[in-house]
């Protein structure tokens, strides 16, 4: 925690600071593009079956007899219960006698049907390509999205079991800029993929570069800022995420081909690539690992930046050794993610935040990846969910600055539920009532992870910030891979998909009320500082009781 008078030095809130951030929220707009591409890249448009003496050319002159294409559909492909056309059935041989006036709707059920042997024919009025009807992920195939769902999900998850630890032994700025690049080809290498198998393999990759930049790129902006100033930052980082929303839909409105949505979501990252070697290396990182002269110069360079010409010509190696000697001491040992489970404290932190997590991820891309359940309007729904998530985002900012990290936390999960829960009850009639709530409910949600990003910042000491926060991330997509899966049980009952979202948020919520409270308190560098905050707060609630006691 003696960092914190080091960059007290230096200016904590500055010109370099805002140069810092500035560079990083840019990116974090982008990044969400990837997360819900698929809203937009794989939606699922109307469809009905190819049939050669319909929709060839040569061979539909011989069959019109001067009929519109309603009557020559009603000819060739089935009706659904719903009096739609089929989508994956089609008339084994044309059904003239549909035509006539007093035919019975029983000839029709009789009729022999068929697959659609000779492919699909797609309405291309929202979008002219889509990966589904770029491979046919339809009918017998259509379980393939939500593959590709889940493999983009897993590869989140990968990455943040790799990037959390790599980027607490080889730095944070490093990480974050091999994750650019990463993004840069394995996204613009998507959009010309000839095949699902190697898409698949792009996107993995993509969600491992996606991974480590939200987990790094929060990090920077925290660890480079006075702890006062870390839940700002973490909300400017959320709302990014929002921007990010509401931009892609209009990205999508304008371009209706997944291959070029593709590319015009990841080119980006190639500058930001570039221009990410100017950014500054967590200094708070380089001296915890010993790298005292690199954070030094770090140092030296925010003070400079930041017009502090006097911290910049006295700070020298003796300086910073001697204001961050026990940090040192104590950090000379190697850390594991193991170091999670060995004391008592940092266990009971590591588990709760582990399912707030899981809650975030497994609600919240249950509900947003589905978006063409909700309405016809996706574009309008991606845009009015993005919107809500602002206000909701900087109204907790405000709670948790005033009641605290964790009556929010928990607060914002409970009301979630409550909206999610409330839409069980409510008549499909009323649609407009149920998209309220639905908004309301991904709002509370996103307040709940403005907060969690700021509350796992500050739970955790430095030599295992990022390893923590990989082991939250993790939790998330496992949440986020398992959340999308609960849908298939509106087959049994429409409304326990919306039963589970809902309990879950409201359980989960209530376990945020196990943890302590960090509201200005700085961050603790190492497990020590940990377990001495911890046994601190609780010899205060048992002086509390017993004062209690007393009066009583």
């Amino acid at each position: 925690m003696a960092f914190a008078e080091l960059l007290e030095r230096v200016g904590s809130w500055g010109r370099f600071q805002i140069v810092q951030i500035v560079s990083l929220f840019l990116p974090i707009i982008c990044i969400t593009s990837h997360n819900l591409l698929d809203n937009f890249s794989a939606a699922i448009p109307d469809h009905r079956c190819r049939q050669p003496l319909l929709d060839d050319a040569p061979a539909s002159l011989n069959v019109t007899r001067g009929l519109g294409p309603d009557a020559l559909l009603r000819v060739f492909i089935p009706m659904d219960k719903h009096q739609k056309l089929e989508r994956c059935r089609r008339f084994l041989h044309p059904q003239w006698q549909l035509l006539e006036l007093n035919a019975s709707a029983l000839n029709a059920s009789e009729a022999d049907t068929e697959p659609c042997l000779d492919g699909w024919i797609y309405d291309r009025s929202d979008f002219t390509s889509t990966i589904v009807s770029e491979w046919d992920m339809v009918c017998d195939w259509q379980f393939l999205k939500p593959v590709a769902q889940s493999i983009f999900m897993a590869g989140i998850m990968a990455g943040a079991i790799i990037c959390g630890l790599v980027s607490d032994k080889f730095g944070r700025k490093l990480v974050l800029s091999c994750c650019y690049l990463l993004l840069a080809v394995a996204g613009s290498c998507c959009a010309v993929v000839p095949n699902f198998f190697l898409y698949g393999c792009l996107r993995f990759l993509s969600a491992v570069a996606v991974a480590g930049l939200m987990m790094n790129a929060g990090i920077l902006m925290i660890e480079w800022t006075k702890t006062e100033a870390g839940a700002t930052m973490m909300t400017i980082n959320s709302i990014g995420f929002s921007i990010g929303e509401v931009l892609l839909s209009g990205v999508a409105y304008a371009i209706r081909d997944w291959g070029s949505l593709h590319l015009a979501v990841s080119v980006p990252f190639f500058f930001f690539f570039l221009s990410s070697w100017w950014l500054a290396e967590s200094a708070r990182w380089l001296i915890i690992a010993g790298r005292i002269d690199q954070g030094l110069h770090a140092l030296r360079k925010a003070a400079g930046m930041n017009g502090k010409k006097d911290a910049r010509d006295t700070l020298t190696i003796e300086v910073v050794k001697s204001t961050m000697r026990e940090e040192l001491m104590v950090a000379k040992t190697d850390h594991s993610v193991l170091d999670l489970f060995r004391t008592p404290e940092l266990l009971k932190r590591f588990c709760c935040m582990f399912s707030l997590w899981f809650a975030f991820g497994f609600t919240f891309y249950g509900l947003i990846l589905d978006l063409q359940n909700l309405g016809t309007n996706i574009f309008l729904l991606q845009t009015l969910f993005g919107v809500i998530d602002i206000p909701s985002k900087i109204g907790a900012f405000f709670a948790m600055n005033y009641m605290g990290r964790r009556i929010t936390q928990a607060g914002s999960y409970i009301l979630a539920g409550l909206c999610i829960l409330a839409n069980t009850v409510i008549p499909q009639e009323l649609q407009i009532l149920r998209v309220i709530l639905a908004a309301l409910g991904m709002g509370f949600m996103g307040s709940g992870y403005t907060v969690l990003s700021i509350y796992s910042s500050e739970l955790f000491p430095t030599v295992l910030r990022m390893t923590a926060i990989g082991g939250g991330q993790m939790s998330a997509r496992l949440g986020s891979i398992l959340g999308p899966l609960v849908r298939l049980l509106d087959q049994f009952n429409a409304l326990l998909p919306l039963i589970i979202y809902g309990g879950v948020a409201v359980i989960t919520g209530l376990t945020a009320l196990l943890l302590p409270e960090t509201l200005n308190l700085p961050l603790p560098d190492t497990i020590h500082d940990v377990e001495v905050r911890g046994h601190r707060m609780k010899g205060a609630e048992q002086g509390g009781n017993i004062a209690k006691s007393t009066r009583l």
